[in-house]
């Protein structure tokens, strides 16, 4: 059995539709560049309102990727 190291980046994506659309947004473009992700956890969220409602939303994640031999 191998043991996993893993190492923590922080992301904040943002999306006009929702919280769960901007999580996915951050994921989406990390996946072009980080390799061995495994897991999220959201840290933060946050949006705008405008005219009573609400307008963007921003959330920040901390992504866990495996470390490469």
């Amino acid at each position: 059995m191998s043991e996993h190291i893993y190492k923590h980046i922080n992301l904040t994506g943002s999306s006009k539709v929702s919280s769960d659309d901007a999580i996915r947004a951050a994921i989406a473009r990390a996946a072009k560049s980080v390799r061995g992700m495994h897991w999220f956890e959201v840290v933060e969220t946050r949006g705008q309102i405008e005219g009573g409602a609400v307008k963007y939303w921003q959330v920040t994640i901390r992504i866990a990727f495996t470390l490469e031999d």
